[in-house]
């Protein structure tokens, strides 16, 4: 393992994910969409607060797994382990998932249009300019066994 860099992000996830949030609350103030996100009474809350802890306790999971195994969370330094165990024998991704749940649980709890519409993006940009960049960095900080890895578990679900 001589590649001891870092993946190469566009930016740092968790700064993805706020910026996608604040600008979509901003714009619901600033460029009100036609349509309203729907009251919805108890649901609304039920869907939100399932969403957001979900997205919590894959969050978490993740983050475990990787102090566990004393491998650095943060994008911008270089791994020391491949974590293969616990929440990520299951998804290769539950942090990033876990992001989007409690994202998607809080636009619905803020009844967000803009928070909602801009989850595409945000997904796009996750995927092309966050993951592929870091599947592309693990495999060659690991080779055959992250290859292995990627043939055994999912990406998202």
């Amino acid at each position: 393992m001589t590649d001891i860099g870092t993946a190469g992000v566009i930016a740092r996830p968790p700064l993805l994910f706020l910026g996608a949030l604040l600008l979509g609350l901003a714009s619901d103030h600033l460029l009100p969409m036609p349509f309203a996100v729907p009251e919805a009474g108890p649901l609304r809350w039920i869907v939100a607060g399932s969403l957001t802890l979900s997205g919590l306790a894959l969050f978490a999971a993740g983050i475990r797994n990787f102090t566990r195994a004393a491998t650095p969370v943060p994008t911008n330094e270089p791994v020391r382990a491949l974590v293969t165990t616990g929440i990520h024998g299951w998804i290769r991704n539950p942090i990033y998932l876990g992001m989007f749940l409690a994202y998607g649980g809080i636009g619905v709890a803020a009844r967000s249009p803009w928070t909602i519409v801009l989850t595409l993006p945000l997904a796009l940009a996750i995927r092309h300019g966050v993951v592929a960049r870091e599947e592309a960095y693990l495999e060659r900080r690991f080779g055959h066994a992250y290859r292995d890895y990627k043939v055994r578990v999912r990406r998202w679900l």
